[in-house]
């Protein structure tokens, strides 16, 4: 079985914000953008920025490309690979993703224009998007207990 290598370059991988809140049943909501290319269902993601940590460049992707603020986990809640899409061919691109604490929607942002929001229970998001890894890790999201301490109090977060 033939391999497939992830670029070895500065554009190895990309980061990811999961935006989630938490809706007036305590119920968390995922933030999903369309891509600008394809229309797709995603997460903001993009390219790690210089002299900033990874959790702050995907916040930064989210408040540009969802409007949404808020404050990152540290830790990457895990990655998934997807095939990014170049002018001349495509390229396996792994993201790692951040969970993200939405405060608040900014009523506008930089990409409002471009690209559609919609907030979606966890099971919903995860049908939603196309990459099956990225699927799989929002599943998985509420196994993950430092995450979702972070996000609020475990025990009353409802998936």
């Amino acid at each position: 079985m033939a391999s497939i290598a992830i670029e070895s370059d500065r554009r190895a991988y990309q980061v990811a914000a999961m935006p989630i809140r938490m809706n007036e049943e305590h119920r968390a909501e995922i933030c999903l953008v369309t891509s600008r290319s394809t229309g797709r269902w995603i997460i903001p993601k993009g390219w790690p920025m210089k002299r900033l940590p990874d959790p702050e460049a995907a916040r930064i992707e989210a408040k540009e490309e969802a409007g949404v603020v808020g404050i990152a986990f540290p830790d990457d809640v895990g990655s998934y690979t997807y095939w990014r899409r170049t002018r001349i061919d495509f390229r396996l691109t792994r993201v790692d993703v951040y969970a993200l604490k939405v405060k608040r929607q900014k009523k506008r942002w930089k990409e409002r224009d471009q690209r559609t929001v919609r907030w979606v229970s966890l099971l919903e998001a995860a049908d939603l998007v196309l990459e099956p890894e990225l699927s799989t890790l929002m599943l998985n999201l509420p196994a993950n207990v430092t995450a979702c301490d972070f996000l609020g109090n475990k025990a009353s977060i409802k998936f």
